[in-house]
């Protein structure tokens, strides 16, 4: 379980050197003086949210937005890549994402850093339609497949193909934001769909859509994926790299990353709450709530070397699949200087 330290012992660790994360292409983001929390009050930190996975909803919930010593301004994204978008022009300070679109800001030499990281218990789901004759990832071949470019569903549906020995050229894959994406697989008009919670489970039980990889088994390598992980299960802190230059705003973004920690070891003992809330929040019905949110669940982790591995995989995965230019080297987009504050516990 993380405990969130006091802004003050916050402070003293931001006083340590900062690893990877370039603020240009010459190397590291500087790290600046720590602030304490009273000269907090005139920071106004700018924070991407998604639809669907609201953290702005999540915080509101477990009370961690209570006392908050600066202001936070929220834009909401219909996904990771245009969140990371507005972070690279600066109109954001700080946002999550799943674990690919970091990839492929950073394979456009994005101006942002990776500064926290959360593991979820189950990976993105492939889905096919109620009646689909398809049951292997080899019934795959010359399909529509659906999926939103850039997302981690992109790189779970990337990792699919190849375990079943095939390219993305042997498909149709169909760029649909999940609005989207869900209307063309309930007409018919698409024969599966690479995609996370809470989208999954509506499908699931409004379509009767059928998992052909679940989530669970594209996060451990069981059922279809026979042995190969499809996805690591990481949800991002993606911020600004300008924006870690500024001492207020630092220290702001790294209290803001603890708080999203705690909440979602909040939101794992008190599951039935956050449902409730959650369901009000988004619309979604409460029967699908209940559902999404324990597989909505994260925990906060350390930044460590296994990590950054595995990100580094799947960015190979997009370079080999010819979708990014080249290979990017996810680690040197990775900063390491709150992983004593906010990491796991």
């Amino acid at each position: 379980m993380m405990k969130l330290r006091s802004l003050a012992v916050v402070a003293a660790v931001l006083g340590v050197t900062a690893c990877g994360g370039p603020t240009d292409s010459t190397g590291p983001a500087a790290v600046p003086p720590p602030v304490d929390a009273h000269q907090l009050s005139g920071v106004t930190l700018r924070v991407g949210d998604q639809k669907g996975t609201s953290q702005q909803e999540l915080l509101k919930a477990s009370g961690l937005l209570d006392g908050l010593p600066y202001r936070i301004q929220w834009s909401t994204f219909t996904s990771g890549p245009p969140m990371l978008e507005a972070a690279n022009a600066n109109a954001i300070d700080v946002g999550q994402v799943g674990n690919t679109p970091p990839i492929f800001s950073a394979a456009a030499q994005g101006n942002i850093a990776i500064v926290g990281a959360l593991r979820s218990t189950v990976g993105d789901v492939l889905l096919v339609p109620k009646g689909s004759p398809i049951t292997t990832l080899a019934d795959l071949r010359g399909k529509a497949i659906a999926v939103a470019k850039g997302s981690s569903g992109n790189g779970t549906l990337l990792n699919a193909l190849g375990k079943a020995g095939l390219k993305p050229t042997d498909v149709t894959i169909s760029y649909l934001q999940p609005g989207d994406a869900y209307a063309a697989f309930s007409q018919g008009s698409v024969a599966a769909w690479a995609v996370w919670e809470p989208y999954a489970t509506q499908a699931v039980q409004s379509l009767g859509a059928r998992e052909l990889v679940s989530g669970a088994d594209a996060l451990n390598g069981t059922g279809l994926a026979g042995g190969t992980a499809f996805s690591n299960g990481l949800a991002l802190q993606v911020a600004n790299r300008a924006s870690l230059t500024d001492p207020g705003k630092n220290s702001a973004i790294q209290d803001y990353v603890a708080r999203v920690g705690r909440a979602n070891v909040w939101a794992q003992s008190h599951v039935d709450q956050w449902a409730s809330i959650y369901a009000q929040q988004t619309g979604i019905p409460l029967d699908t709530a209940k559902v999404a949110v324990p597989r909505l669940a994260l925990s906060p982790v350390s930044i460590d070397d296994g990590l950054v591995g595995s990100e580094q995989a799947l960015a190979d995965t997009f370079t080999s699949a010819g979708l990014i230019p080249g290979k990017v080297a996810i680690g040197e987009y990775f900063d390491r200087r709150y992983n004593a504050a906010v990491g796991a516990r």
